[in-house]
């Protein structure tokens, strides 16, 4: 899987810029703030559907600028695709592929399949688990389409009934749908939790692997932590469909009472532990890093098992934030599938053997 070219349109400071991708290794070079973060933003965008930076996709137009939009063409299962996202100031985002509008965001994510690995991510372990689950619901949305599905509606129902339960106090009578969207969300949860408990078994092996060809003398371990009343997250469906109704109800009175909801896995964690020990609160901070480092490694050789082909790695100036053992052990790990990484010197490019090296200033390429 690769992507041949990427061509930005009024994108955040890209006014119209087309790059053109070497198969192998791409060097983005320039100083801080000259829009390298915002082409690996772009490129992501292709395969999420978001920007990864905000949620508003409006902050995504270029200042002054009404319309935007970012124009892929990647090779996927040895076949070329067309991919379009238009963004504006005031419509929702509207995707493209193959100049075929689509219908839904999730009939295109996972078209081109992508990993990103920026600074922000070494903090992972020790951010909250919104931060994981935003981790596992990435990946899991480009590898399984009915997953992403069953999320937008899971997400656009969770918003309704938080609105519901917020606006209760001074309109009683909204209650009377709280069963309703309890009920379909446990039946959406039912899916999102399988889905979520078989790729973290796969996910946790490969990064138990991973972590130990870093560091042999320990161990990194998890589980995937979901409601306490599901008593197994591979059961089938229709059984933990049940155990989530039965949890939510007997929330009812207290989610009335937050106005919010309390119950269902929006409120999932994936808790990774290192020698039995929470990694979060225990690990330093290089083995933190490691363990970050371990599962997108491992991340990306789960997409490369399934479709027998390595994603696009998104690299943003990660290798400044390694010591050299880990610095070293990234470019060892990255020598077959595309890989797009940005830095602020171009003398790594030797290192790196880079098939292409682009300098931006300002949105602008000025050498390639």
């Amino acid at each position: 899987m690769k992507i041949d070219t990427l061509t930005l349109t009024q994108f955040r400071n890209y006014e119209n810029e087309r790059f053109v991708f070497d198969p192998a290794v791409n060097l983005i070079c320039g100083r801080n703030g000259q829009g390298k973060t915002n082409l690996l933003e772009a490129a992501a965008a292709c395969s999420t559907m978001r920007l990864f930076r905000t949620a508003q996709k409006k902050e995504g137009l270029r200042f002054g600028a009404d319309k935007a939009s970012i124009l892929a063409e990647f090779e996927a299962q040895a076949r070329p695709i067309s991919l379009e996202l238009r963004l504006s100031r005031v419509k929702a985002m509207e995707i493209y592929k193959n100049g075929v509008r689509q219908k839904r965001q999730a009939d295109a994510q996972g078209l081109l399949k992508t990993v990103l690995f920026c600074p922000e991510d070494l903090l992972l372990v020790r951010a909250g688990a919104s931060a994981r689950r935003r981790f596992l619901d990435t990946a899991l949305c480009q590898l399984r389409p009915y997953y992403a599905r069953y999320l937008e509606e899971y997400n656009r129902l969770h918003e309704h009934k938080t609105r519901i339960l917020r606006d209760s106090e001074e309109k009683p009578s909204l209650l009377s749908l709280w069963e309703d969207f309890s009920l379909r969300m446990a039946q959406l949860g039912a899916q999102l939790i399988r889905y979520r408990a078989y790729y973290c078994k796969k996910l946790l092996a490969a990064a138990g692997e991973v972590y130990q060809d870093i560091a042999p003398h320990e161990t990194l371990t998890g589980r995937y932590q979901t409601v306490s009343t599901v008593t197994d997250p591979f059961a089938g469906a229709k059984q933990i469909e049940k155990e989530l109704a039965d949890h939510v109800y007997a929330h009812r009175a207290a989610e009335i009472a937050a106005k919010s909801c309390l119950s269902g896995p929006h409120k999932d964690d994936l808790v990774l532990e290192l020698d039995g020990r929470a990694a979060a609160a225990y690990g330093s901070q290089g083995q933190v890093r490691t363990c970050t480092l371990s599962m997108k490694l491992a991340e990306r050789a789960l997409f490369f098992a399934e479709d027998g082909a390595y994603p696009v790695l998104l690299l943003d100036d990660v290798l400044s934030e390694l010591d050299r053992v880990r610095q070293d052990f990234v470019l060892n790990h990255i020598t077959d599938g595309q890989v797009l990484i940005t830095c602020c010197e171009d003398d790594i490019s030797d290192k790196l053997r880079a098939g292409a090296v682009f300098t931006i200033k300002n949105g602008k390429i000025i050498c390639s």
